[in-house]
């Protein structure tokens, strides 16, 4: 297993477009370019942003390997590989997608339902882990099925496995993104890297040492984040920091039909408003 860090930055998570209910493979890539062209760090492909809960698991691979293809090692990508309650299942698929992306993303709240504790999970990733030997991993703490936050404690003990490079917080508190940060701290060096997705608290996760960004913002002005991650301590960072917090309040409605609009009218890309996920 090739255990190097992946770059750190910003890490779009990925729209996926559709014309008449399939995936329209011409205007992703351009929206692949488009990305890349920002300076985006990676892409995660394969996403709650991507729709993923609504692709098939075909769909789902094709996803992921068209990305990487049109990527050309330009960033490296991730994508998730975690859909259903069965670790046996889940390994399955993941040993699918491993071939394909530079990490397999694994989303804590679909290995348990929301009553059972973090031993129980700690359970299920450990044989996730034997199921799946040699394979670059990822977490994501992805409100889907339910919002799941892991302790810091779980945080760290999947970092010393070694098996886990990307982890995509959703905490949105910044107490406890300080105390993740602090466990890690406590670990000897690992290629893990911990990339926030909450705006909010960019600025603040940068400056503790975080390695970059992951979030719904990087559809619309994914050129900010990139300089947000390398500037945090720069005299403009406050500024940016509360133009990405009030523009956050306002792309998240109808989200990702407002992330399709905002691309065809502001960035003239050919992408319909077409989503499979229902939108209010």
């Amino acid at each position: 297993m090739d255990a190097s860090p992946l770059p750190e930055g910003s890490w779009p998570t990925m729209i996926t477009p559709f014309r008449d209910g399939k995936i329209d493979w011409d205007c992703l890539k351009l929206l692949i370019d488009w990305y890349i062209a920002s300076g985006v760090a990676g892409l995660f492909a394969v996403c709650q942003s991507s729709e993923m809960y609504f692709l098939s698991d075909a769909e789902r691979l094709e996803l992921a390997a068209f990305v990487v293809e049109r990527a050309a090692g330009r960033v490296p990508v991730v994508a998730t590989g975690t859909f259903v309650p069965h670790v046996e299942a889940v390994a399955a698929f993941v040993r699918q997608m491993a071939p394909i992306v530079n990490a397999v993303v694994v989303v804590p709240s679909v290995l348990c339902t929301e009553d059972e504790d973090e031993e129980v999970l700690q359970r299920r990733v450990q044989q996730l882990l034997e199921l799946t030997p040699n394979i670059r991993l990822g977490v994501y703490e992805c409100p889907k099925p339910y919002w799941r936050i892991l302790s810091a404690d779980m945080l760290s003990w999947m970092a010393s496995t070694g098996r886990f490079l990307f982890h995509k917080d959703t905490s949105c508190d910044r107490e406890k993104i300080r105390a993740k940060v602090v466990a890690l701290r406590r670990l000897p060096p690992t290629a893990f890297r911990f990339y926030n997705a909450n705006v909010e608290t960019l600025r603040f996760s940068q400056g503790l040492g975080c390695h970059g960004f992951s979030g719904i913002s990087a559809n619309f002005y994914p050129w900010l984040h990139p300089w947000m991650c390398g500037h945090c301590g720069d005299m403009l960072a406050p500024e940016v920091q509360e133009f990405l917090e009030q523009g956050e309040r306002v792309l998240a409605q109808a989200y990702p039909r407002s992330a399709k609009a905002y691309l065809q009218l502001a960035h003239h890309l050919p992408i319909t408003r077409e989503c499979r996920v229902p939108v209010d």
